[in-house]
């Protein structure tokens, strides 16, 4: 797919990674539809920064953990654009849920905005998108393998792979491709001390941290590329075969 004059919706592209995607589409050409949750804000910002790129920016709303909002998001989404040719579902909660003190609630709530939403993004996002559309659901590289003391979260990000693969599969029938990117470690959390970060980048093969840049370059790689689906790309520098 050549993503000039095409449009894409990235979810929690307000800051951090989302807002990387959002602008590494606007400068490939794209007009964007950045969704937000609370960063009305950073998401005016992001706004004007795609603006100054010479493409057109709207801001969309939406607490993803309510189906309904996610019901009014595309339908506003519908009315603003003319059709959606990129899905990218990055929006995620991430929060310690150590098993010993694990509650339900804290359970549904990952899973809610983690593995839930973007099934139901993907599910509205096919009736606007036409073939030849793509799909990218940001997952995480140690979702398959577990993180101590992030239960919730690492499951949750293995079921949105999972939902990856089956989509691709049903999807694939219409020309729409299904992939998945799985960032290592492409931004630090606020609260991470310099010991912990030493620690975590001692365990990567290549020795640093990546990037937003590293994960957009990525998704951008998957959306071009019209022959690949189902796939899981991970950019964690080598981090899950240590």
């Amino acid at each position: 797919m050549e993503l000039a004059g095409k449009t894409a919706l990235v979810t929690g592209s307000a800051r951090r990674l989302g807002k990387s995607i959002a602008l590494a589409l606007a400068r490939a050409g794209a007009d964007v539809a950045i969704h937000c949750h609370r960063s009305i804000t950073d998401a005016a910002q992001t706004r004007e920064e795609i603006a100054a790129l010479g493409r057109r920016a709207e801001v969309f709303p939406a607490d993803l953990a309510d189906p309904r909002q996610i019901e009014e998001l595309f339908a506003a989404v519908a009315r603003s654009f003319p059709r959606l040719d990129v899905l990218v579902n990055n929006a995620a909660v991430y929060a310690p849920t150590p098993i010993e003190s694990l509650t339900a609630e804290q359970w549904d709530a990952q899973s809610a905005v983690n593995a839930r939403a973007p099934a139901l993004c993907i599910r509205h996002a096919i009736a606007l998108m036409p073939a030849g559309g793509a799909i990218v659901n940001i997952a995480d590289s140690s979702g398959p393998s577990g993180r101590a003391d992030y239960t919730a979260y690492c499951a949750s990000k293995a079921a949105l792979a999972a939902l990856t693969r089956s989509t691709a599969l049903s999807l694939a029938r219409r020309n729409i491709r299904v992939n998945t990117v799985s960032p290592g470690v492409a931004l630090w959390h606020q609260n991470a001390t310099e010991s912990e970060k030493s620690a975590v980048i001692a365990q990567i093969p290549m020795k640093r941290a990546g990037t937003g840049d590293d994960v957009a370059s990525a998704v951008l790689f998957l959306i071009r590329s019209d022959y690949i689906t189902g796939q899981d790309l991970r950019v964690d520098g080598g981090w899950h075969m240590a």
